[in-house]
């Protein structure tokens, strides 16, 4: 049992380093778009998104910040509108599919799983589960609910930003190492077991999405990592895995967030999971005929 502790909580550092190496400095790009305000300058690209969406035209920044930064970013510009229930609703929906992409789809190209790929499957994917809730009546949501909690930070100088950013980054560092070495200790004793040992690949699975569901891709991504180096997932694993939850991830911190301003959290959790489950689905039927060589690499 020592042994095999010891194993697990060297691979899950290991892991958890790899995933370090993309996400703290992209995690000081972000700040610096948010710090130099480009975000204001960049969201003429997500207008057009705004009436499609039915939010207001002052949401393309919210847009902007949510998908190139984080969901705190697109919360934080989104609060001043005085958005109704169904728009938090819209708008968590579509940035739940569709935030962080700086960060996130660098980690998904660590597992192989190409740039290209990741961005065209959430953008579109981020498109098409909306729909169901753009067509849901308005009485499928409650009174409007304000509560401006969460604010962007403002910094007086760069160098502020810049202590507050690698701070902030040293934090989430330890956070994903803790929790990732947490998960893989208690996965690889299940594993041991001999019940599990009949279903390794199954487990492997498993773990793999609860990870990514509860806790987001960021830690979803470390125990993949670790399970396609030890060669317990396939190439079609990691593409249904990695599909799945780009659509539909962190499906509790994140998306009580957007319930505190009055969101839908079960219509946001049904279109999203079942987005998820027949995107997914229907891709790796498509990938079976195509060759996965221009997604995933071998």
């Amino acid at each position: 049992m020592q042994q095999l502790l010891r194993d697990s909580l060297k691979s899950s550092i290991a892991s958890g380093l790899l995933i370090l190496k993309y996400v703290v400095p992209l995690y000081l790009v972000a700040d610096g778009l948010q710090y130099f305000d480009l975000l204001r300058h960049l969201g003429f690209l997500f207008a057009p998104f705004t009436s499609l969406l039915d939010l207001p035209p002052e949401a393309a920044v919210a847009l902007a910040g949510g998908v190139l930064i984080n969901i705190y970013a697109g919360i934080a510009f989104a609060a001043p509108l005085g958005l109704s229930p169904y728009q938090w609703t819209i708008l968590a929906v579509f940035l739940g599919v569709c935030h962080s992409m700086i960060v996130e789809s660098a980690i998904m190209a660590k597992l192989g799983i190409s740039y290209g790929y990741s961005i065209l499957l959430r953008g579109l994917g981020a498109c098409l589960t909306v729909i169901p809730v753009l067509l849901m009546p308005a009485s499928f949501f409650g009174q409007t609910v304000q509560h401006n909690q969460i604010t962007a930070p403002h910094y007086e100088t760069f160098h502020q930003m810049l202590l507050h950013s690698v701070w902030n980054a040293l934090v989430l560092s330890v956070e994903i190492i803790c929790l990732i070495s947490l998960i893989i200790v208690v996965m690889d004793v299940l594993k041991s077991t001999r019940f599990l040992r009949a279903h390794l690949e199954k487990v492997s699975t498993s773990f793999s999405i609860i990870a990514g569901q509860l806790l987001g891709i960021t830690y979803g991504a470390g125990i993949l990592i670790r399970e396609a180096t030890r060669g317990t997932l396939s190439r079609e694993d990691i593409f249904f895995i990695g599909t799945f939850l780009m659509i539909c991830h962190s499906i509790v911190e994140d998306v009580l967030l957007f319930v505190l301003f009055g969101a839908n959290y079960w219509i946001i959790i049904g279109v999203r999971l079942t987005a998820a489950l027949v995107i997914s689905c229907i891709l790796v039927r498509v990938f079976r005929v195509v060759s996965l060589d221009s997604v995933v690499r071998p």
